[in-house]
Protein backbone atom coordinates (compact mmCIF):
# COMPACT_ATOMS: atom_id res chain seq x y z
CA UNK A 1 0.00 0.00 0.00
CA UNK A 2 1.50 3.48 -0.89
CA UNK A 3 2.46 6.10 1.97
CA UNK A 4 1.63 8.87 -0.04
CA UNK A 5 -1.27 10.84 0.68
CA UNK A 6 -1.93 10.70 -3.32
CA UNK A 7 -1.52 7.18 -3.80
CA UNK A 8 -1.53 7.62 -7.46
CA UNK A 9 1.40 10.56 -7.09
CA UNK A 10 3.87 10.49 -10.21
CA UNK A 11 7.14 11.99 -10.65
CA UNK A 12 6.16 14.17 -13.57
CA UNK A 13 3.49 15.90 -10.46
CA UNK A 14 6.26 16.55 -8.09
CA UNK A 15 9.76 17.52 -10.53
CA UNK A 16 8.45 21.35 -9.97
CA UNK A 17 8.65 21.60 -6.20
CA UNK A 18 12.68 21.68 -7.39
CA UNK A 19 12.06 24.43 -9.33
CA UNK A 20 13.49 27.87 -7.49
CA UNK A 21 15.02 25.99 -5.00
CA UNK A 22 18.80 24.98 -4.05
CA UNK A 23 18.02 21.49 -5.14
CA UNK A 24 17.46 23.06 -9.06
CA UNK A 25 20.64 24.82 -8.55
CA UNK A 26 22.49 21.85 -7.60
CA UNK A 27 20.91 19.86 -10.68
CA UNK A 28 18.73 17.50 -8.55
CA UNK A 29 15.87 15.71 -10.64
CA UNK A 30 13.38 13.07 -9.40
CA UNK A 31 13.37 10.14 -11.24
CA UNK A 32 11.10 7.06 -9.53
CA UNK A 33 8.52 6.95 -7.13
CA UNK A 34 7.42 3.63 -5.36
CA UNK A 35 5.09 2.32 -2.85
CA UNK A 36 7.54 3.50 -0.23
CA UNK A 37 10.11 5.56 -1.53
CA UNK A 38 11.35 8.34 -3.64
CA UNK A 39 14.45 8.46 -6.17
CA UNK A 40 16.55 11.32 -7.95
CA UNK A 41 19.59 12.18 -9.21
CA UNK A 42 22.43 14.61 -8.56
CA UNK A 43 25.46 15.60 -10.81
CA UNK A 44 29.01 15.39 -9.69
CA UNK A 45 30.54 18.60 -11.40
CA UNK A 46 31.29 22.34 -11.24
CA UNK A 47 28.29 23.09 -8.55
CA UNK A 48 28.73 20.43 -6.69
CA UNK A 49 32.48 19.72 -6.08
CA UNK A 50 34.69 20.69 -3.32
CA UNK A 51 38.52 22.11 -4.32
CA UNK A 52 39.98 18.16 -4.75
CA UNK A 53 37.40 17.43 -7.25
CA UNK A 54 35.29 14.97 -5.39
CA UNK A 55 31.58 15.24 -5.03
CA UNK A 56 31.54 17.60 -2.03
CA UNK A 57 29.79 16.33 1.71
CA UNK A 58 27.52 18.91 1.88
CA UNK A 59 25.91 18.57 -1.32
CA UNK A 60 25.43 15.18 -0.85
CA UNK A 61 23.61 16.77 2.57
CA UNK A 62 21.41 18.96 0.63
CA UNK A 63 20.30 16.19 -1.98
CA UNK A 64 19.34 13.74 1.12
CA UNK A 65 17.55 16.59 2.74
CA UNK A 66 16.11 17.27 -0.69
CA UNK A 67 15.07 13.66 -0.95
CA UNK A 68 13.45 13.42 2.27
CA UNK A 69 11.43 16.84 2.98
CA UNK A 70 10.20 16.30 -0.69
CA UNK A 71 8.98 12.52 0.56
CA UNK A 72 7.77 13.65 4.06
CA UNK A 73 5.36 16.45 1.92
CA UNK A 74 3.90 14.03 -0.05
CA UNK A 75 2.61 11.94 3.01
CA UNK A 76 1.00 14.59 4.38
CA UNK A 77 -2.28 15.97 3.55
CA UNK A 78 -1.07 20.00 2.99
CA UNK A 79 -4.38 21.70 3.80
CA UNK A 80 -3.83 20.42 7.49
CA UNK A 81 -0.18 20.45 8.05
CA UNK A 82 3.57 21.40 6.21
CA UNK A 83 7.12 19.98 7.21
CA UNK A 84 10.06 21.11 7.51
CA UNK A 85 13.55 19.88 8.89
CA UNK A 86 14.44 18.87 12.29
CA UNK A 87 17.86 17.04 12.55
CA UNK A 88 20.16 15.43 9.70
CA UNK A 89 23.32 13.14 9.71
CA UNK A 90 25.38 11.59 7.27
CA UNK A 91 28.38 9.61 6.59
CA UNK A 92 30.13 9.78 3.57
CA UNK A 93 31.48 6.60 2.54
CA UNK A 94 33.60 6.89 -0.45
CA UNK A 95 34.58 9.36 -3.00
CA UNK A 96 33.19 10.50 -6.72
CA UNK A 97 34.86 12.52 -8.95
CA UNK A 98 32.08 12.88 -12.27
CA UNK A 99 28.80 11.86 -13.49
CA UNK A 100 25.98 11.55 -11.23
CA UNK A 101 25.05 10.25 -8.03
CA UNK A 102 21.88 8.67 -7.15
CA UNK A 103 19.63 9.07 -3.39
CA UNK A 104 16.94 7.18 -2.65
CA UNK A 105 14.70 8.08 0.34
CA UNK A 106 12.48 5.68 2.22
CA UNK A 107 11.02 6.13 5.41
CA UNK A 108 11.97 4.58 8.70
CA UNK A 109 9.18 6.18 10.45
CA UNK A 110 5.95 8.27 9.66
CA UNK A 111 4.44 9.40 12.47
CA UNK A 112 1.99 12.08 13.28
CA UNK A 113 4.59 14.55 14.72
CA UNK A 114 7.62 13.02 13.00
CA UNK A 115 8.89 11.55 10.26
CA UNK A 116 12.58 9.63 10.23
CA UNK A 117 13.90 8.81 6.52
CA UNK A 118 17.08 6.77 5.51
CA UNK A 119 18.71 8.21 2.64
CA UNK A 120 21.04 6.04 0.87
CA UNK A 121 23.41 7.81 -2.11
CA UNK A 122 25.51 5.59 -4.82
CA UNK A 123 27.73 6.00 -7.45
CA UNK A 124 27.08 5.10 -11.15
CA UNK A 125 28.22 1.57 -10.40
CA UNK A 126 25.73 1.33 -7.20
CA UNK A 127 28.18 1.52 -4.74
CA UNK A 128 27.37 3.38 -1.44
CA UNK A 129 28.93 7.34 -1.23
CA UNK A 130 26.85 8.76 1.61
CA UNK A 131 24.03 6.72 3.94
CA UNK A 132 22.08 9.44 5.67
CA UNK A 133 18.85 10.13 8.31
CA UNK A 134 16.65 12.64 8.31
CA UNK A 135 14.01 13.37 11.08
CA UNK A 136 10.70 15.74 9.72
CA UNK A 137 8.40 17.52 11.83
CA UNK A 138 5.11 17.79 11.10
CA UNK A 139 3.86 20.98 12.14
CA UNK A 140 -0.16 22.10 12.15
CA UNK A 141 -1.12 24.93 9.66
CA UNK A 142 -2.37 27.46 11.52
CA UNK A 143 -5.89 28.40 10.46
Amino acid sequence: MPIWFNPNLSVEEIQPIIKGTMGEHIGIELIEIGENYLKGRMPVDHRTQQPYGLLHGGASVAFAETLGSIGSAYVIDHSKFLCVGLDINANHIRGVKEGFVYGTAKPLHLGSTTHVWEIQIQDEKEKLVCISRLTVAILKRKS
